[in-house]
């Protein structure tokens, strides 16, 4: 909006207008909002999904929380657009997780006193299986525990049979090497690594 240059009474007024206008306009659309966050609620307490009724009540208690799309590069300078930010995290990961100057495993012989350790048995597949938690997110093959735990006997055996063959093989599939990583903030500057 240009600034007002000759503050005469009517451009004074036109511009106080214009302000109500946007208030009542801002006013309305949060109204709007917030009856649809409560019906929502409601619609979630009468059909029992009191999961999302409790996060629904959550997100009220804490109200808006802004996100932190900054992050402070190795210098302390600021990186704000996404891909600089995304080779950040990738750089910081990378030095946190990788350590140099280590031998690889694979290479150096290993000498133990312990017993060879039988493979799993499909009992204890299926009680790992049963143990699961419900309600996590799922990791990179977007799968979650509730169908599997709901998958009975049939998926117990095939899944006992991949382990199976995995122990016998002494080697992880490469897609079991993939993770995804989600960084939660706990304490001090948000934007700080």
């Amino acid at each position: 909006m240009q600034r007002i240059q000759d503050p005469s009474q009517s451009k004074v007024d036109i511009l106080n207008n214009v302000r109500r206008e946007v208030g009542r306009r801002f006013r309305n659309k949060n109204k709007a909002y917030l009856r649809a966050k409560i019906e929502e609620l409601e619609t979630n307490n009468k059909i029992q999904n009191i999961r999302d009724v409790y996060r629904g009540i959550n997100d009220f208690k804490k109200g808006y929380q802004h996100r932190c799309n900054v992050v402070k590069d190795e210098k302390g300078d600021l990186v704000a657009d996404s891909p600089s930010i995304v080779v950040r995290w990738r750089n910081y990961f990378s030095q946190l997780f990788n350590v140099h100057g280590v031998k690889d495993v694979g290479q150096a012989e290993i000498h133990t006193a312990e017993p060879l350790v039988p493979e799993p048995s499909a009992s204890e597949v299926e009680l790992a299986i049963e143990n699961l938690k419900s309600h996590k997110s799922p990791g990179i093959d977007q799968i979650v525990a509730e169908p599997i735990k709901a998958g009975g006997r049939k998926i117990c055996m095939e899944i006992h049979k991949l382990i199976t063959s995995v122990w016998k093989k002494e080697k992880l599939p490469e897609e079991w090497t993939e993770s995804i990583i989600v960084p939660i903030h706990k304490k001090g500057e948000k934007n700080r690594l």
